[in-house]
């Protein structure tokens, strides 16, 4: 059976030296670029089932965000702490726990976690060389053959890999 996973960085979130990293909120940019995904996804008719997110402000703004353009309710999103910054084997722990049911997955989440993940699913030659792979805002499409319980290196195939300053049509208004 193939499985959809969306790898969702989140958007940009205020730079600020004073500020607890945790509490740092999306910036004007970050918003528009929040909703330009979730545009593109409603565009695309990729809805997920399940949403998992760090609990970070920044992330939980954006998956709420992303949510309210597909008209999903933010309510869905499922949090955890193994999401904020603790390693690529913490997140395919998060992962394990979703039913085998779920076929599509949006998680929301931080670098370097995030592109390390992307790496070791899809492999470095799936994924474009060069620079930062996922800058703020950018959503990857894997589709995985297998369970969400079982995750070894290569079991994905990258689909695509898009940034929201990328998308076509980004002057598209919300609902």
């Amino acid at each position: 059976m193939i499985r959809e996973l969306c790898l969702l960085r989140h958007a940009q979130a205020v730079v600020n030296a004073g500020e607890n990293d945790f509490n740092r909120a999306l910036t004007g940019r970050g918003n528009r670029d929040a909703c330009t995904v979730g545009l593109w996804m409603r565009r695309e008719q990729w809805l997920p089932e399940r949403v998992l997110c760090s609990p970070a402000v920044r992330t939980q703004a954006t998956a709420t965000k992303v949510l309210g353009m597909l008209g999903i309710d933010a309510g869905r999103i499922t949090t955890d702490p193994r999401l904020y910054f603790q390693g690529t084997a913490q997140i395919k722990a998060v992962l394990a726990t979703v039913s085998s049911r779920c076929q599509r997955l949006l998680l929301v989440g931080h670098n370097p976690d995030l592109e390390a993940l992307l790496l070791e699913l899809t492999g470095p030659s799936d994924v474009p060389a060069g620079g930062q792979r996922m800058p703020t805002a950018t959503l990857a499409k894997l589709q995985i053959r297998g369970d969400w319980q079982w995750l070894p290196a290569g079991c994905a195939h990258l689909v695509s890999l898009i940034t929201a300053k990328k998308i076509p049509g980004t002057d598209e208004k919300p609902p």
